[in-house]
């Protein structure tokens, strides 16, 4: 008897040979959503992490209801890829304020939040993190006392991001008392209350002086960022006497770009970094009083 060679189907293979032309022509995907939709949730299960960060985002812009409840069950399984959880929780972080009767994926993200698996709570902080969610404040607000450094930090992040300037208070008075990660995370974040943006440069402007260099350099580096050069002269010229020369080095760059009309009757002090003990601080010196 002769054996007959017989082609295997291979019905997954199919699937994301679709997914891929699909994902090549998006025209596809819109000219037929009804079959594209549920053929892009079942590839899900079958997608390697690049073919899977691909669908979510295409889902996560053009089917946000659909892909809801499937980005929660990706956050949440702890057997999934740590990358695909980080990108389901910003992914629904991000389409949530879309989403229709969206109460009962927001009450299961709560629950998560008290979970005794930090992963689990890391993420789902993550995707609570949205403008206009008030009433995860109190339960995010909590975290910033976990025994996981990643979720206190999750927790900033996702604070910051609920558009509730009364949380500046709070985060305020974690400064005075986290650890110097969270402190840092903090310092990082609190620009985002965007009406508390006075308090927030005073805040930079008091860390300057803090202990830690690591702070003041993070607040430098900040208060650069939100303000114009000639706003805080008198700042960046005290950080010239700092012990560290990455902030005598970013003060001379914060000075440099301040109109020079301003700087002029600061020669003196500029000058008196050709004598700096760091090369790059005496290089920033003299371009500076090259262009006066």
């Amino acid at each position: 008897m002769t054996q007959t060679n017989i082609i295997q189907f291979n019905p997954i293979t199919r699937v994301l040979k679709k997914v891929d032309k699909l994902l090549e022509t998006k025209e596809l995907f819109f000219e037929d959503r009804e079959t594209a939709i549920p053929l892009l949730l079942n590839a899900l299960k079958y997608a390697d992490n690049t073919l899977k960060q691909k669908i979510i985002l295409l889902l996560g812009s053009s089917a946000k209801q659909e892909i809801a409840w499937p980005l929660y069950r990706m956050l949440s399984d702890p057997k999934e890829n740590e990358e695909i959880r980080y990108i389901a929780a910003v992914q629904l972080r991000v389409i949530f304020p879309t989403l229709k009767d969206s109460q009962l994926l927001i009450d299961r993200l709560l629950q998560d939040l008290e979970n005794e698996d930090s992963e689990l709570r890391l993420y789902a902080a993550g995707a609570l993190g949205w403008n206009g969610n008030f009433q995860a404040a109190i339960p995010l607000i909590a975290l910033l006392y976990d025994s996981d450094m990643d979720v206190m930090q999750a927790a900033v992040n996702a604070l910051t991001d609920l558009g509730d300037d009364r949380i500046f208070i709070i985060l305020y008075d974690r400064l005075k008392y986290g650890a110097l990660d969270q402190k840092r995370c903090i310092l990082f974040n609190l620009w985002h209350l965007t009406s508390k943006q006075d308090e927030v440069i005073e805040v930079y402007l008091d860390y300057l002086s803090h202990p830690n260099a690591e702070l003041r350099y993070d607040a430098l580096v900040l208060l650069k960022a939100l303000t114009e050069p000639e706003e805080c002269l008198d700042a960046y010229l005290q950080c010239l006497n700092d012990d560290d020369s990455r902030i005598r080095l970013l003060a001379l760059e914060c000075i440099g770009e301040a109109d020079k009309n301003r700087i002029i009757d600061f020669k003196k002090k500029i000058a008196a970094m050709y004598a700096d003990p760091d090369l790059d601080v005496q290089a920033a010196a003299k371009k500076i009083m090259s262009q006066l």
